[in-house]
């Protein structure tokens, strides 16, 4: 059973009540940030219980610095150990494209040459 489950985390003791001192504390300005990136609307009292949830989970993931990682080698990105076998360096080679109708041909919503998408910005 894995610690990162909520019920193992309560017995673990890292959800601290509102209002409890927290190791490393999630300002309010901090969750009214992530809510704007998120487009949520918090009332007061979310925005402290989030606070106080957020520094919680910080604490916890924060217990990784006491591992000891001394013999395990740093992870590298794979195309830096093998480069020479990697998709990067593969040489480029021009092949057909689908096609306008073809791509056009399962889109959900489409005009004769456009794929046509709800608009997102300014609607």
């Amino acid at each position: 059973m894995s610690c990162a489950l909520s019920s193992c985390a309560r017995q673990r003791n890292i959800w601290k009540e509102p209002g409890a001192e927290s190791t490393m504390p999630i300002t309010q300005a901090e969750v009214e940030k992530i809510a704007e990136l998120a487009n949520l609307e918090l009332a007061d009292e979310e925005k402290q219980a989030f606070s106080v949830q957020l520094a919680a989970i910080v604490a916890y993931i924060d217990q990784l610095n006491e591992l000891d990682t001394s013999s395990v080698r740093p992870w590298q990105h794979r195309s830096a150990g093998y480069a020479v076998e990697s998709y990067v360096t593969r040489d480029d080679v021009v092949e057909p494209s689908l096609g306008q109708q073809k791509a056009l041909q399962n889109a959900p919503d489409h005009d004769d040459e456009h794929f046509r998408v709800p608009r997102v910005i300014g609607g």
